[in-house]
């Protein structure tokens, strides 16, 4: 199985975008976290006054820097929301979105992966009905290659476990439930806490089920871009043993 790649850039109002095209020399690269943009800001020149108070009304300034490159800042902003945006149109459309977003001279940029080259068509057509589009590049991804900028949002693998399953997978792991050979057992950690057997297997069968499923999509990435099975699966004869 082939992955596919596409980068192009849009245009549609946002603080980002809008402040990249009154400012030529500025890039501006977003990433996006549970409740926050981070952003870092870049130009060639020196800031004006005018640019850096822009900035600070972008949200929350938490470094900054003048040097011979030019300007640096970073930022937590809280200006974007996610619902309703281009990130939810990739993911109907089973898009992998390869962050950071880059806002440069006016363009919002993207990066997409997916397993099939008619999604991403689908997903460029989509945008293109209500939005300036340009088409940038798209490619097969080398075998065996991964993007490095596919990393997967750490707190988007754990936003739907619970303070007890978090507390409890925390627990397990530190302890050596998952080494080779085990270090310790369910009743040992349960006993190291103030709920039953039952209770704490419960919490964390479920936290390792929401982990793996939130993780599930990078996995198969990794695994599709392997030219050969390591584990030589035959559905075929898997069907076969079931049966019997």
């Amino acid at each position: 199985m082939s992955l596919h790649q596409a980068s192009f850039r849009v245009r549609h109002e946002c603080p980002y975008r809008e402040l990249s095209e009154a400012y030529p020399d500025v890039t501006i690269r977003e990433w996006y976290l549970d409740d926050c943009q981070v952003l870092e800001i870049t130009s060639t020149t020196a800031p004006t006054d005018e640019l850096l108070e822009e900035i600070r009304r972008l949200g929350t300034v938490l470094h900054q820097s003048t040097d011979a490159d030019g300007l640096h800042v970073v930022t937590r902003s809280c200006l974007c929301t996610l619902e309703g945006s281009l990130i939810d149109r990739f993911e109907a459309y089973d898009c992998l979105y390869q962050p950071p977003t880059v806002h440069r001279q006016g363009w919002e940029h993207y990066t997409v992966v997916a397993f099939d080259e008619g999604d991403v068509r689908a997903l460029l057509r989509d945008l293109d009905a209500d939005r300036n589009v340009e088409v940038l590049s798209k490619t097969a991804v080398d075998e065996r290659r991964i993007p490095h900028s596919m990393l997967a949002p750490v707190d988007s693998l754990f936003d739907d476990l619970t303070d007890r399953q978090l507390a409890a997978l925390r627990l397990a792991l530190d302890a050596g439930y998952y080494e080779q050979p085990r270090r310790t057992s369910i009743r040992d950690l349960a006993g190291r806490t103030s709920v039953s057997r039952s209770t704490f297997e419960e919490h964390l069968r479920k936290a390792e089920n929401k982990l793996l499923s939130g993780a599930g999509q990078f996995l198969r990435l990794l695994t599709a871009a392997g030219a050969e099975d390591p584990l030589d699966v035959d559905p075929a004869a898997a069907a076969e043993r079931r049966a019997d």
